[in-house]
């Protein structure tokens, strides 16, 4: 890295300033490009639509105009994705010959196999097993499972402290294949009241994969029906299941016959992915990326945060601009007389707001080794910089010596950076961050508009998006050109937390002001590395007056806004630092 700080000027001049006009990273051009992304005619991208097919041959279309040529083939990389999950006609319920209701008693999950089963049942307890030299519960033991349905208690026993360390080991997901490997042929999966009160029926994850043998949620009232003839009610055995350290499993003596059908709806989209060939080095590469989907027409099930108002998601800041600004840079890029020594590959992402699937597909997919590549920029929300010129960079923990390069070659009478180190964060760096790939993902941060209709190309600052295009122009002509190579550091965990399945054990990771020393707001006094605030760009001292546009004025209020939210939710969060409000968005 010491090398990358020395380069010569003269490299960085002519990879940088172009040969001509048209090489220039210009605000006409960002003005076109965004416009046309985020124009009716691509009805908001939403991921397997028309909309979104139409889009990546348009910016297909624009990289080959730039000088970009396809990576391979036709420089589409096509994939399915889930688009819908929904229960199907075929799912039923009956306990010793009761029928129950779809949507009313019970529910399939997404992680169901489609197949019936009638059984037994046996109660195992919260359907937790050992785990390290520290977790010894086992919920699974003297309980003869096979073939069987097991009934589940959801999450963990919070009143136990020896319990506490199950957190992360509490997903549903995790007790299905606990129960499968002990031998069950299904499970009945129930919320105690200490868990969720309300009770509630989740409805099937289009993301969620199968377990391999079915699986259905059923209410408290029809685990009652289940086990009322051998041990009292739900409510009795999630007190004895708490205190129990192992063994609180039973035979009910009840039959359930039940089938289980989860529909899924499947649709293809593309990544579009590009190239600029290296000279002397074809064998490595840098990667710039930015994902083009967004929420299409809105709507309920979106993550709109309009989802009571259908209507184009025009997606400018989110991620138009960022697309607008990798294809000017491959532009200015093919121009320079300097060639890169490293290939520079261009992918716009699709599937990014359905969970990162088109960076998740590309690093498994595309034939490129991970140790390959030398450095992943990201640029996702690119468009909104504010007065005084603000640019978030994360990732500069993730090589030795990444942060003074970028301050190196930053101009700071037009920039002011604020840098975080962890590699992941919620958006497409995470994909290669998990590979060991230096990454740096740039945005100039959230605002109100923020997954809504209102995200216009008339709001963008492309005056800033020009600012920021030269300062990733240098940073990938030296990490393209330069001999030595980043050396990959771990900053940060390379996955979030597994996130609780109750309403109410949603975190942000900060240490509030319990004490209510801010009026109108809540102080966060520390903010946790690596949790979902610090991650979104929290800072200590930070005053929290809003989420989601929902205002919180004290302790209370917050901790009633996060009894709202759910797990894997994209929320924003406004600020009140150093006396000026900021938004962040923070994905749980």
């Amino acid at each position: 890295m010491r090398t990358l700080l020395i380069i010569s000027a003269v490299v960085l001049l002519s990879a940088c300033a172009g040969t001509g006009k048209k090489a220039a990273i210009t605000t006409g051009e960002l003005t076109q490009i965004t416009g046309e992304l985020a124009s009716d005619r691509f009805s908001g991208r939403g991921t397997g639509t028309g909309g979104d097919s139409l889009a990546a041959l348009y910016i297909k279309k624009e990289f080959q105009k730039a000088g970009a040529e396809p990576f391979t083939g036709s420089g589409l990389q096509t994939f399915a994705v889930n688009v819908a999950a929904e229960a199907g006609s075929r799912n039923r319920l009956s306990v010793d010959g009761k029928d129950y209701v779809t949507g009313t008693d019970f529910m399939p999950l997404a992680l169901t196999s489609n197949s019936a089963l009638e059984a037994d049942v046996a109660f195992c307890g919260y359907g937790l097993l050992p785990s390290g030299d520290t977790l010894h519960r086992d919920d699974f033991t003297g309980v003869d499972l096979s073939g069987k349905w097991a009934l589940i208690l959801r999450g963990y026993p919070e009143s136990d402290p020896e319990s506490k360390g199950y957190a992360t080991l509490s997903t549903d997901r995790l007790k299905v294949l606990n129960a499968r490997e002990k031998g069950a042929a299904g499970v009945l999966l129930v919320s105690g009241e200490k868990w969720d009160v309300a009770d509630n029926l989740d409805k099937p994850s289009r993301s969620e994969a199968g377990s391999g043998i079915p699986v259905l949620q059923v209410k408290r009232s029809v685990a009652d029906a289940i086990v009322r003839g051998s041990s009292g009610t739900i409510a009795d055995l999630e007190e004895k299941a708490a205190e129990a350290k192992t063994g609180a499993g039973f035979i009910a003596g009840v039959t359930v016959s039940a089938e289980a059908e989860v529909v899924k709806k499947e649709a293809l989209t593309s990544n579009v992915v590009m190239m600029i060939r290296g000279e002397t080095t074809p064998a490595e590469y840098v990667i710039i990326g930015a994902h083009y989907d967004h929420l299409g027409m809105g709507g309920p099930g979106s993550s709109s945060r309009t989802p009571d108002t259908v209507a184009v998601h025009y997606g400018a800041d989110d991620n138009a601009s960022g697309v607008a600004l990798m294809i000017e840079l491959a532009e200015k890029l093919a121009a320079s007389q300097e060639k890169p020594a490293r290939n520079i590959v261009f992918v716009a992402f699709s599937g990014e707001e359905m969970g990162l699937l088109g960076s998740k597909y590309f690093v498994e997919n595309t034939g490129i080794d991970p140790s390959a590549v030398n450095l992943m920029i990201n640029l996702d929300m690119v468009g909104r910089m504010k007065e005084g010129n603000g640019l978030q960079v994360a990732g500069v923990g993730t090589a030795a010596g990444l942060r003074d390069t970028v301050m190196a070659y930053a101009d700071t009478t037009a920039l002011s950076l604020a840098f975080t180190n962890e590699g992941y964060g919620p958006s497409d760096h995470s994909s290669f961050y998990g590979k060991n790939i230096p990454v740096l993902s740039l945005t100039t941060g959230a605002h109100l508009d923020y997954h809504t209709p209102a995200d216009t190309p008339d709001k963008l600052n492309y005056e800033g998006m020009v600012k920021i295009g030269d300062l990733v122009c240098r940073i990938v002509s030296i990490a393209a050109a330069e001999p030595a190579r980043l050396a990959f550091t771990e900053a940060g965990p390379k996955e979030p937390a597994a996130p609780m399945s109750r309403r109410r054990g949603i975190t942000l990771g900060i240490m509030p002001d319990f004490a209510g020393n801010v009026k109108n707001g809540l102080r966060a006094d520390f903010v946790t590395p690596g949790k979902p605030a610090a991650l979104g760009g929290m800072l200590k001292g930070d005053i929290i007056v809003a989420i989601d546009e929902k205002p919180v004025a004290n302790i209370e209020d917050y901790m009633f806004r996060l009894s709202q939210l759910k797990p894997g939710q994209m929320i924003t969060v406004e600020v009140l630092r150093n006396g000026e409000r900021e938004l962040l968005l923070i994905q749980l």
